[in-house]
């Protein structure tokens, strides 16, 4: 959802007065703050934990796709233009290639802020989950369960991470490195 929000913003111009103020003041909002509220309209469970979850990345996603999209070499749109390419071209052909790295970044930036979203949001109370389970043993001064926890937390990181590095890879050859 966050892609078409941000290539929207990017693109039109009426579009974005509208609803960038919006994003903009709900992004300084920490998703955790949400979750008393978020507790109240869905109650304690995944409904929950995906509400915060999505809050939390949409807005990282949307942000860093909606500055790639902003960011386009003007050189590239305008030599578009001489080859006469229409607005749809433009868009397809120019835009969002250029944008793909960023979608990319706000991939891995949103897969990091869900994790620790989802971490944060199973410690208020969730049944079951990785958070809980810290939680939990961190009660009964139990470091190893604590210790696991979070070792596999972080490597569902590294292995999301890799995962998505591998697509940019392979997503951007075209672009150059330095």
């Amino acid at each position: 959802l966050s892609i078409p929000v941000a290539f929207l913003l990017g693109w039109y111009e009426g579009f974005r007065v509208i609803v960038e103020p919006w994003i903009q003041f709900l992004r300084t909002i920490p998703p955790i703050a949400l979750i008393p509220i978020v507790i109240a309209t869905f109650g304690i469970g995944t409904s929950a934990k995906v509400a915060i979850i999505f809050f939390a990345v949409f807005l990282t996603m949307v942000i860093t796709i909606y500055q790639g999209v902003k960011n386009v070499d003007a050189t590239l749109i305008k030599a578009a233009r001489v080859f006469d390419a229409n607005d749809a071209q433009i868009f397809f052909h120019v835009v969002v290639p250029a944008a793909i790295p960023f979608i990319l970044t706000g991939v891995r930036l949103g897969l990091a802020s869900a994790l620790t979203t989802l971490v944060a949001a199973e410690l208020t109370g969730a049944a079951t989950g990785l958070g809980t389970m810290i939680q939990q043993a961190g009660m009964y001064f139990k470091m190893d369960v604590v210790l696991m926890g979070i070792l596999v937390i972080g490597i569902i990181g590294f292995l999301f991470d890799k995962l998505v590095t591998f697509m940019e890879k392979r997503l951007t050859s075209w672009q150059e490195v330095k």
